[in-house]
């Protein structure tokens, strides 16, 4: 599937894994593929990013992404469907940080014994390219480029799907974002 990709769209993989790497994250996960997104430059994807959440509101969505990682990776609709069964995650979050210490239920886990070179994909993370290659098809596009990536992840579900609706990043949004004429500089 990979030879199907524009540079933009590999450049993004690439990125993900830098991104892990970097974290010394165990796996490259959604999380990591639009961290690359949000990289990117002068691509269809980082123009639909600028225009629907500019680098001004980028901290909030960073700050979004953090606070879903210290739940374990729990979306907002899971904590919500614990505080039915009358598990408070908040609760449970703080009283593993006062025993364990800030981020103790990180769902990107450091990897310390893991030696630098390549990254796994996380379920999450292979289930977002594999959906990238349906929305090209989908689109009649005849490869698969960034844009295709970022509309995966907006329907994905999960908590980077959550991040991205809650600044304004939905499939509808992206995908008129992208049919929008480009305006001139």
């Amino acid at each position: 599937m990979f030879e199907r990709f524009t540079k933009a769209a590999r450049s993004v993989v690439k990125g993900a894994a830098a991104h892990a790497e970097r974290g010394g994250a165990a796996v490259v996960t959604g999380e990591h593929l639009l961290l690359a997104l949000l990289d990117q430059d002068d691509t269809r994807a980082a123009a639909a990013l600028r225009t629907l959440c500019p680098p001004g509101r980028r901290p909030s969505l960073a700050a979004a992404l953090a606070d879903a990682r210290r739940r374990a990776g729990l979306s907002r609709a899971d904590a919500e469907a614990l505080a039915d069964l009358g598990i408070d995650v908040g609760a449970i979050v703080a009283r593993v940080e006062e025993t364990h210490g800030t981020g103790a239920l990180a769902a990107d886990r450091k990897d310390a014994g893991r030696r630098p070179g390549r990254r796994s994909f996380s379920r999450e993370a292979k289930t977002v390219l594999e959906k990238s290659l349906r929305v090209m098809l989908a689109r009649k596009d005849r490869e698969i480029g960034d844009e295709h990536i970022l509309l995966a992840l907006t329907t994905t579900g999960g908590v980077v799907a959550e991040a991205l609706a809650d600044h304004g990043v939905t499939y509808a949004a992206v995908d008129a974002a992208l049919s929008a004429p480009a305006s001139a500089p």
